[in-house]
């Protein structure tokens, strides 16, 4: 689309690259951020500095953070002796809202999938198995999405951890088959978590 001027061309370039976020979509937002006031602009833009500038990765679980060590990980009220591993902060953000679960996490930062070039060794894979291995856990909760990139690294990960003692269970099958847990309502959720079930005995099924 031709637009008259070459800065709001840019603005729209910018926004159009944003998942989800389509060429008349942007320059829908970009025409209402051009109505703001400067303050209001110069706020928003510092917001997404300091998002980029300060925010981290917790060095214990590898969730978002703005410290060193994660609100979660740090909270002696959590049951350190359960750790769910997710794929990305948002499942954390997923499951936390749904108030069911009360240990800590761990994210591996992606799934096993080798259309996208990701393996093994560009998870966090390691570190969770140091992790098990210096902690002892109780339980281990394999939280991936239900799908076949997810299902391929919960047996991965199974295959590692199984001789470490943890119990290793898996989410119940409430999370339909095909879907990333960020996107579950918060009561299947919820009810998958409760319901959790031996990972062994899903996939000798």
């Amino acid at each position: 689309m031709d637009l008259p001027s070459k800065h709001l061309a840019e603005a729209v370039e910018q926004l159009a690259s944003l998942p989800s976020v389509g060429k008349r979509s942007a320059l829908r937002l970009a025409l209402e951020l051009l109505k703001r006031s400067p303050e209001e602009i110069e706020r928003f833009a510092q917001a997404f500095v300091a998002m980029k500038e300060k925010v981290k990765l917790c060095n214990s679980c590898g969730n978002i953070s703005d410290l060193d060590i994660c609100n979660i990980c740090s909270n002696p009220v959590r049951d350190h002796s359960i750790i769910c591993v997710v794929e990305d902060a948002r499942d954390v953000m997923a499951v936390e809202s749904t108030r069911s679960y009360k240990g800590i996490y761990h994210v591996l930062g992606g799934v096993i999938s080798p259309m996208d070039g990701l393996g093994p060794e560009d998870l966090n894979i390691l570190s969770l198995i140091n992790k098990v291995e210096q902690t002892s856990p109780s339980e281990i909760i394999f939280a991936l999405g239900a799908t076949m990139e997810g299902d391929t690294t919960n047996f991965y990960l199974y295959k590692k951890l199984q001789h470490l003692g943890p119990s290793i269970t898996t989410l119940s099958r409430g999370v339909a088959v095909g879907t990333e847990l960020h996107y579950a309502d918060e009561l299947t959720l919820g009810r998958s978590i409760h319901q959790r079930l031996p990972f062994e005995t899903t996939f000798n099924r």
